[in-house]
């Protein structure tokens, strides 16, 4: 049986008119809504069901200070601004949560290697920051994914003592126009796309 397909307009919000902003307008983002964003993310598929994300709101302007801090200069000011700043984290001992969350095999067993799974962590984690930014965009927010900050000293303030790392941060918000650029070149599927 063939999947339903989204129409038009939900994909335009999603891909097609969606855009990267700089800032925002002056309206709240709810906790409801962060638990929202975090329900249908986390049904995105990951590695042997790993979801190394452990995503940090920073909502108060102190604890966004505390990250603007480490941030470059072009990104700080866009981090004190937005309604809620996201440190995406990744867990690199993901491992220890398979029993629980792959039960039907020993998993954890898979995982004996700590560089191995930094890289899963890496890989999966960026997975679910997408589908982070997927979500958001489908109830409505808009979001400003960024590096540019220094990871080392992001993860000695926020995760000091674990074994979560930071992958990425984004703002969150509602999007002012304002703020974003013309939209960039998006090449044809012949330039970089094979069929074989």
């Amino acid at each position: 049986m063939m999947a339903d397909m989204l129409s038009p307009e939900a994909l335009d919000l999603i891909f097609r008119k969606a855009r990267t902003y700089n800032g925002y307008v002056d309206k709240p983002v709810s906790e409801g809504q962060l638990h929202a964003i975090w329900d249908l993310m986390k049904m995105g598929p990951t590695s042997a069901n790993m979801l190394p994300a452990r995503p940090v709101w920073l909502v108060s302007d102190e604890a966004k200070e505390r990250l603007a801090q480490y941030s470059s200069s072009t990104n700080a000011p866009k981090i004190r601004k937005a309604p809620v700043t996201v440190i995406i984290g990744m867990d690199v001992d993901f491992h220890e949560y398979l029993p629980e969350f792959f039960p039907h095999t020993d998993a954890k067993s898979w995982f004996p290697d700590p560089k191995a799974r930094e890289i899963a962590a890496l890989r999966n984690s960026s997975l679910q920051g997408a589908y982070f930014i997927i979500a958001a965009r489908a109830l409505g927010l808009d979001t400003g994914p960024m590096s540019g900050f220094d990871n080392a000293k992001v993860d000695e303030e926020f995760f000091k003592g674990t074994s979560i790392k930071s992958n990425f941060i984004s703002t969150l918000g509602y999007g002012d126009p304002a703020t974003i650029f013309d939209r960039l070149p998006r090449p044809d599927f012949a330039k970089f796309n094979q069929i074989l």
